[in-house]
This record gives C-alpha cells, structure tokens and sequence, in this order.
C-alpha cells in the first residue's frame, strides 16, 4: 500500500503519497521535473488557497520548471511535446495546484494560438523567444467582453502609423507577473470576429488589476487589465492566417476546452486521493456496521467504488479526446470542417462527463469522510469551489445540445469562441 502522508504535513520527496494500484504516473522524459513542480506546489496548496492573491513563488517554480515551453514547435526551438502529454500534466498540476495549473494550462493556450495565428515572422519571434526568454504568457482575450477598441491611427510628426488599443478585459488568468499577453479586440458585433494581439504586459498604458476574488481558481489572477492609449505595432496584431483562416485555426477553442477538462479531472483525482488518506488514516466505521476499519464498512467501499468508475471513465474519455485533438492538429491546413466538427463532438462529451464527474465526487469526498473531515484546516471544500467556479466557464447545456444534435443528425458544432 506505501507509506501514508500525514494529514496537514508537506509532502516529501521519498514520500510514496499516492496508492500505486490507483495512480500510475509516467510523462516520459519531463517525468522528474513534473513530479518535482507538482510537490513543490502541493507543498503550501491549502494555506495560499485561504489567502487568494497572487502565488509569486510557484509561478516562478513554474518558470524554473522548464515546462513553459512544452507545446513550441521544433521548428522554433521547443520539445513539441504531443497534446496529449500536455494535458496529462495539467492534470498531474491540478492534483497538486488547480490555480497553478490553470495558469500552467493558459501559458500553453497562448503558445497555441500564436502558433494558429500567427505568420511565419510573428510565430519565430515570439515561439523562439518564449523558448530563449522564458516567457510566461498571460491573456486578456475573453470573447464576450467587447470594451476594446483598436484604433489606427496614422503617423504624426515623429510618431509613426500604429494601432492604439483602449479599453478593459475581464477574466484575464496568468495576467499578473507575465512577460507577454494575448488581447483580443472586436472588429464587429459577431464575438469570433476579432483581433489577436501579442504585446509586453509591461507596455506604457498596460495595467493589470488585482480584482480576483472568487470561491475558487483563488489564485488564477484571473481579474481586469485596462489598457489606456496603448501603442501597437502592425506586426503585433497576429496574421495572417488570423482566428479563422482555416478549420485548423479554429482548434483554439478546442484545445482551451480541454485544458478545462484536466482542471476538473485534476480536482477529482485530488479530491479522491486525498479522501483515501483520510479514510485510512482518521476514518471509522459507523457504528452497526460490525467492523473495525473504515475501510471495511461496505457502505463506504461502495461509494469509493461509484467515484472511481466515474473518475475512469471522465479520464478514458478526455484522454481520447486529446489523442484526437493530436490527430487533428497533425493534419495542419489540410482538416476539414467536418473533421473539426467531429472532434468538438469528442471533447464536449468529455467535458460534460468530466465536468459531472468532478462535481459529484468533490462533494461526495465527505460522505466517506464525516463531519470531522469538514474542518477548515484540511481544506478539502477546495476542490468543489474549484471545479464550481471553473465549470461555469462556458454552458454546459449548449455543449450538451450540440452533442445530442450531432447524435440526431450527424450536424457538427459551428466554430465559435467557445464551440
């Protein structure tokens, strides 16, 4: 069985703090760096989700990790990791840290979408660079929030022809402390009708809020940046082929979709583990049940047994959906629509059942615990606001729908900012 951490204590590195016959975790050659990242940010993951604010020490653990860099094509200096490795480790830094990992989870979103984006020139410059500098990407690019603007504005004196952009973002996870951020702005009514930028978080007019305050994701930075006459080069807007130059432009989307689903289904896997802990450690039976051991009582074998199927099944489904989202993204310009459309479907079945999942066994977790487990010291309730807050992301009903649609008449999802 291995030897059992100690409830409240830090893990170590010879800890063995997961059940072999439960977990097996293998992400070949960045297996020593993720298992490292993951202890350091599992180490202090209660005491900073009570404080909220941003986790200056682990981003720089992530930075020092160097796995920032994982989904930069070969071509440009990176391991171009496959997606699927990608999203196992999300998974592995949402079991540890579900903020750390979502802000881990968006570094490789914006490295997406400059590589769907983005021409030649802009993905050299910037994938190269996110390799030699290091960079830590943030976003200010949420979809239906439309108050910027960009502005052409012709040259004066000696100030030449550039873009100025205005305005606010909200949401913008991994904006606090990053090196670049991807803005968005509207070019008409319709939301997928927009702009990519790529500038300097750091850029005169550039000013990152701290007004993330939320029943979970606590440390996501996931507030407002206002942007106030701010000046934009032409070859900082990205494109061609831009957001919807090609079905394979428009797997953006997707692959945010899928970084969502790892969050949920790292929470869930945390969230069991961490309640196996306790039913060895600190369970009992109840009282009629004429056992000893809590791990004996056959009403809480059979709830471990419920959450266990519908953690393997959530995980067999979303890592499917990678293996395709892999497939689809190696076809390069030549995926067609339907194709695309195929693999929507895959992923929203994924992320209904993870999301359904996720829920069910955060809350569930007490049910085999007891009150006792309900203590804030622990901070077992983290798991649930977690996947709460993160599950509200984007309709799960509409996702729904386009599932059952597709199932009634072979019609893909059209592409959108969140489809």
């Amino acid at each position: 069985m291995g030897q059992l951490l100690k409830l409240g204590e830090p893990p170590q590195a010879d800890a063995v703090i997961t059940p072999a016959h439960l977990v097996q975790r293998d992400f070949g050659p960045w297996t020593e760096a993720v298992e490292k990242t993951a202890a350091a940010l599992a180490a202090t993951t209660v005491e900073r989700d009570r404080q909220g604010g941003t986790a200056w020490t682990e981003r720089q653990v992530l930075r020092d990790s160097g796995l920032l860099k994982l989904a930069v094509p070969a071509a440009f200096g990176g391991p171009e990791v496959p997606w699927p490795t990608i999203y196992r480790i999300i998974r592995r830094f949402a079991e540890a840290d579900s903020s750390l990992a979502h802000l881990f989870g968006f570094q490789h979103l914006q490295v997406a979408s400059v590589n769907l984006f983005g021409n030649p020139e802009q993905k050299a410059l910037y994938l190269g660079k996110t390799v030699s500098e290091n960079w830590f990407w943030g976003n200010a690019t949420n979809g239906l929030d439309n108050r910027t603007t960009l502005t052409w504005r012709e040259a004066d004196g000696d100030d030449p022809a550039h873009f100025e952009l205005n305005g606010i973002k909200s949401f913008c996870s991994g904006a606090t402390g990053s090196d670049m951020l991807n803005v968005t702005a509207p070019r008409s009514a319709d939301p997928a009708d927009r702009v990519f930028i790529s500038i300097p978080t750091d850029r005169a007019g550039v000013a990152v809020l701290n007004d993330w305050d939320n029943l979970g994701q606590r440390q996501t930075d996931s507030g407002s940046v206002t942007f106030d006459k701010v000046h934009v080069e032409p070859n900082e807007v990205l494109g061609p082929p831009g957001t919807a130059g090609t079905p394979r432009a428009t797997l953006r989307t997707l692959v945010s979709q899928l970084i969502l689903i790892e969050i949920y289904i790292g929470n869930a896997q945390s969230a069991l583990l961490n309640a196996w802990h306790y039913t060895h450690e600190q369970g009992r039976p109840w009282f009629t049940s004429g056992v000893k051991r809590a791990i004996d009582d056959p009403f809480t074998q059979q709830h471990y047994g419920d959450l266990r199927i519908a953690l393997r099944g959530a995980i067999a489904l979303a890592e499917a959906a990678a293996r395709d989202l892999q497939q689809a993204w190696e076809r390069g310009d030549a995926l067609t629509a339907e194709e695309r459309g195929v693999l929507a479907v895959s992923i929203y079945e994924a992320k209904i059942a993870a999301a359904r999942a996720a829920l069910d066994i955060t809350a569930r977790i007490f049910e085999v615990m007891g009150a006792r487990a309900t203590a804030a010291r622990y901070g077992f309730d983290r798991f649930w606001r977690n996947v709460r807050v993160h599950t509200l992301h984007d309709s799960l009903d509409y996702k729904l729908k386009d599932v059952g649609q597709w199932v009634l008449s072979g019609e893909v999802p059209t592409p959108s900012i969140y489809s």
